[in-house]
């Protein structure tokens, strides 16, 4: 089976990690849930902790500049969006990051809230 065994991948790909090793055998954070829209921002830089994976690392100079998408992160870290999420949640119990959420919709002001306000505006 030696001689007749197949890389799917070739010498130019560099080292492989699994998706697995990346997030010590998690599949879900172990925090809350983040959605896609949340802002990302980086508290650290990546040279501040030598115990970042280079993972967390990209993900800190992602975000070091301006705030960041979890979307975008993933994006442009090419790893898929669950992986970014432990990530993520590791590097913010870690106090690497900050993450603004988005605000819920049902804590948003109702469509006639916001009419009576424009119509107080037009009343000035």
């Amino acid at each position: 089976m030696n001689g007749s065994r197949r890389n799917w991948y070739d010498d130019e790909a560099g080292p492989m990690v699994r998706l697995y090793a990346m997030t010590r055998g998690r599949a879900q954070p172990q925090r809350g849930f983040l959605d896609i829209i949340a802002l990302v921002i980086a508290n650290t830089l990546p040279e501040q902790d030598i115990t970042l994976t280079p993972e967390q690392a990209g993900i800190l100079d992602l975000s070091r500049n301006r705030p960041i998408s979890v979307a975008e992160i993933a994006a442009r870290s090419d790893l898929p969006l669950s992986v970014v999420r432990i990530l993520l949640n590791d590097l913010l119990d870690a106090g690497h990051l900050r993450i603004d959420r988005p605000t819920p919709p049902r804590e948003l002001p109702s469509e006639a809230v916001l009419r009576e306000v424009i119509n107080g505006l037009r009343a000035l």
